[in-house]
C-alpha cells in the first residue's frame, strides 16, 4: 500500500511540476517569464478546485477507486496537453485539467498510510509517503528541460502520459482500502470504538493554524522547485546541468523527510519538529540570498540544502492534520490542507516571476525567507489526535 500510494502521488506530482520544468524552453520561444510562470501555476490552481471534493470522495467511496480512476483521468487531461503542442492557451487549459484530475492521489494515497500505518510508525511511513513530492519533481527535473530542450513540448510529456497510464491498472489492482472502525468492528462482530463524527473545525483553531503555518511554508519550496533551475541557469549553469542539479536536490530532500518523519515517531510530536523546520527554512532562504549577491561559488551546495530544508515541513503537518482530523473526516482535512498550499503555490509562479523582475532573485528569495518566521508563532504548543 505504501509503495502504491509513493508511486501513485509521484506521478501526479511530475504531471504538475512538468509545466514549471517547462519554463526555460517557453522564455527561450519568446514567452515572458511572468506568463510562463503563469502557465507552470496552470496545475496547482486546476488543484485547489478540486481537492476538498475529492476527499470528500474518499471519505464517502475509499480509496482504491479514487487513486485509480483519478490516475485514468489525469491519462486523458496529459494526453490532451500533448495533442495540443505549442499552443499557450490551450496548453494551460490542459494543465489546468490535468491538475484537477491529478488532485485524487494527494489525499486517497495518504489516508491509505494513515490507515494500514500505527501512530508510533505513521511518521516514518508518511515520511516515505512524503517523498513522493520531492520524487516526482526529480523524475521532471532530469527529463523535461532536456527532452523540450532537444525535441519540444511533446516528447516531454511523453513520460507524465504513459506513467499515469501503467499506474492507474497497478492502482486498480494493488490497493485495499485500509480498515475503518465501523468495518472492522462488522466483521469480528464487535463493538466498535467510538469514531468522532463532529467537525474538528468547531471544536479547535488546532487544524486551522496546521493549514496557516503549511500556507506559509510551502512558498520557499514551490519558489526553489519552480525557479531553482532558472536562478542556476542565470548563473551560468547549462540548463541539462542545472536540471539534474534540481533533481538530486529533490531526492536528498526526499530521504530528509524520511529522517524527519523518523525523529517525530521517536520525539512523539509532530508540531515540535514542525517548529525548528519552520526556523530553518527562514535560515536557508537567507543564505539563499547572501549567495546571490556575493556570487559565492557554494550556489549548488546551498540550493540542495535549502531544498531539502523548504520539504521536509510536508509530512510532519500532513500527518498532524491527519491524526487530529481522525477517520471520518481525514479526507477532507487532507483536502483542505493541500489545498491552502496549492492556493499559495499557484501564486509562487507569476508572484515570484514578477518579483524577481522588480528586485531580482536576492531581494525574492529574502522576501520569501521572511515568511516563515510569521509561521513560527502558529505552530501549536502540542499535538492533537484521535488515535
Amino acid at each position: 500500500m505504501l509503495a502504491l500510494g509513493v508511486a501513485a502521488q509521484a506521478a501526479g506530482t511530475l504531471v504538475v511540476t512538468a509545466p514549471a520544468l517547462l519554463i526555460p524552453h517557453l522564455h527561450a520561444q519568446g514567452t515572458t517569464l511572468a506568463q510562463a510562470g503563469l502557465l507552470a501555476a496552470a496545475p496547482t490552481a486546476g488543484m485547489v478546485l478540486t481537492l476538498i471534493a475529492w476527499g470528500a470522495v474518499t471519505d464517502r467511496t475509499g480509496e482504491r477507486v479514487v487513486i485509480a480512476g483519478g490516475l485514468v483521468l489525469t491519462t486523458l487531461a496529459v494526453s490532451g496537453a500533448w495533442a495540443v503542442g505549442d499552443d499557450p492557451v490551450l496548453l494551460g487549459v490542459a494543465f489546468l485539467l490535468a491538475g484537477m484530475t491529478s488532485a485524487s492521489t494527494n489525499a486517497a494515497s495518504g489516508r491509505v498510510v494513515v490507515g494500514w500505518f500505527p501512530k508510533e510508525r505513521r511518521g516514518l511511513a508518511m515520511g516515505i509517503r512524503q517523498m513522493s513530492q520531492p520524487l516526482g519533481v526529480t523524475l521532471a527535473a532530469v527529463t523535461v528541460p532536456q527532452l523540450a530542450e532537444g525535441d519540444g513540448v511533446r516528447a516531454a510529456l511523453v513520460l507524465p502520459v504513459v506513467l499515469c497510464a501503467v499506474l492507474a491498472v497497478l492502482c486498480a489492482v494493488g490497493i485495499v482500502d485500509p480498515p475503518r472502525p465501523a468495518r472492522a468492528a462488522a466483521r469480528t462482530g464487535e463493538a466498535a470504538d467510538p469514531v468522532p463524527t463532529a467537525n474538528p473545525y468547531r471544536s479547535t483553531g488546532f487544524l486551522w493554524r496546521i493549514h496557516a503555518v503549511s500556507v506559509l511554508l510551502v512558498v520557499p519550496q514551490f519558489t526553489l522547485s519552480t525557479y531553482g533551475l532558472v536562478w542556476l541557469v542565470g548563473l551560468g549553469w547549462s540548463t541539462p546541468a542545472a536540471g539534474l542539479l534540481v533533481g538530486a536536490a529533490q531526492f536528498v530532500g526526499a530521504v530528509g523527510r524520511i529522517l524527519v518523519g523518523v525523529w517525530s515517531d521517536r520525539v512523539a510530536s509532530r508540531v515540535g519538529p514542525l517548529r525548528i523546520v519552520a526556523l530553518s527554512a527562514a535560515v536557508v532562504m537567507a543564505v539563499l540570498a547572501l549567495v546571490d549577491v556575493t556570487h559565492l561559488p557554494a550556489a549548488a551546495v546551498v540550493l540542495v540544502i535549502a531544498t531539502s530544508v523548504t520539504v521536509a515541513d510536508n509530512g510532519l503537518a500532513y500527518t498532524s492534520v491527519a491524526e487530529a482530523a481522525g477517520p471520518t473526516w481525514s479526507g477532507r482535512a487532507l483536502g483542505a490542507q493541500n489545498t491552502g498550499q496549492f492556493i499559495a503555490a499557484s501564486a509562487v509562479g507569476p508572484g515570484i516571476g514578477a518579483l524577481v523582475g522588480l528586485v531580482g532573485f536576492a531581494g525574492s528569495f529574502l522576501l520569501v525567507a521572511a515568511l516563515p518566521v510569521l509561521a513560527l508563532p502558529l505552530v501549536p504548543r502540542a499535538d492533537r489526535s484521535h488515535d
